[in-house]
């Protein structure tokens, strides 16, 4: 029972402080790559309707954000669940994903995009935040 409230512990931590970093990359993202000319990208209906207008860099924070996103909490899950169990940080990997998949669904991104971002930016880089917290077996 222990083992079971850590990791759902560190799933949650890994939620929260993979969500902080996506959010702080977006905002970011926002700032150094401004949207186009009009373009009012504050709430979903405006996003959407300003899609169209968006070139190829304006998707590189998202995805940025994606990715930096799932490997921060992944490894934060993987450090508080005692560093062995690859679980909490896949768990937090496929949420991610599940969050991905929704957003291709609400957001006319072009299919290049959405391809790319739920291919490489959840499951490989949640992998990666386990592999560099993990502690090797004896």
């Amino acid at each position: 029972m222990r083992a079971f409230l850590r990791g759902l512990l560190a799933v949650v931590l890994g939620l929260v402080a993979g969500s902080a970093v996506n959010m702080g990359l977006i905002l970011l993202g926002g700032q150094l790559v401004p949207p186009p000319a009009g373009a009012d990208t504050s709430t979903t209906e405006g996003l959407q309707a300003a899609m169209p207008l968006f070139e190829a860099r304006h998707f590189l924070f998202p995805f940025l954000a994606h990715a930096l996103g799932t490997f921060a909490g992944a490894l934060l899950a993987t450090w508080v669940a005692g560093r062995i169990s690859k679980v909490p940080a896949l768990l937090v990997g496929l949420l991610f994903l599940a969050g991905g998949i929704a957003s291709c669904f609400m957001l006319p991104a072009p299919r290049w995009f959405e391809a790319l971002d739920v291919v490489l930016a959840y499951l490989p880089f949640a992998w990666l935040g386990h592999v560099l917290v993990r502690r090797p077996k004896p």
